[in-house]
């Protein structure tokens, strides 16, 4: 009896758990620029994936460069997973998007968003900085987009191949939202 109801209990959480990863795949995402007032002029195109690239040995995102203080903003609506401090980062936010997306925010110069909040896409989340392995360079923010679910077709054999799976390039999702 005991070992149906547990077969029961399992096969519920599955079907809710597919569900929620489904869910999540399903919602649409639509991004913005998240540096306030920034133009596809702001930042270099084919620095994402450049080696070498300091300790991370390969640049996982793009480099978008403003003023220091200016905000930076949501590029999709979603859950704050991290809120705080990293050495390579500096002060950063991840948040959590549609599809399963996580949108990685380094360098700021100040977090204005909370761990475990909802926020939605182009409030603000801080403020352009120079802080963690930035500190001394021209203001920037470090923006990424990792995914949760692994795109293989983008695996290849060389080095950092596997990590290629995971990072998508930012630049490929944002170029159309500026001239």
């Amino acid at each position: 009896m005991i070992q149906k109801k547990a077969k029961i209990a399992f096969g519920i959480i599955a079907a809710a758990l597919l569900l929620l990863l489904a869910g999540g795949l399903c919602l649409p995402e639509r991004l913005v620029i998240p540096v306030k007032g920034a133009t596809k002029s702001d930042w270099n195109a084919k620095s994402f994936w450049f080696s070498p690239w300091g300790k991370s040995g390969v640049h996982k995102g793009i480099d978008i460069f403003a003023k220091e203080g200016i905000p930076v903003i949501a590029a999709s609506s979603g859950l704050v997973v991290q809120a705080g401090f990293t050495p390579g980062g500096g002060n950063v936010v991840s948040v959590l998007g549609p599809k399963w997306r996580i949108h990685y925010y380094a360098h700021l110069k100040s977090i204005k968003a909370k761990n475990w909040e909802f926020i939605s896409q182009g409030s603000e989340v801080g403020t352009v900085g120079c802080t963690g392995n930035a500190a001394g360079k021209q203001p920037h923010l470090h923006y990424a987009i990792i995914t949760q679910i692994p795109y293989v077709w983008l695996f290849n054999a060389e080095r950092y191949g596997f990590d290629r799976m995971f990072f998508l390039n930012p630049h490929e999702k944002l170029k159309s939202l500026s001239r």
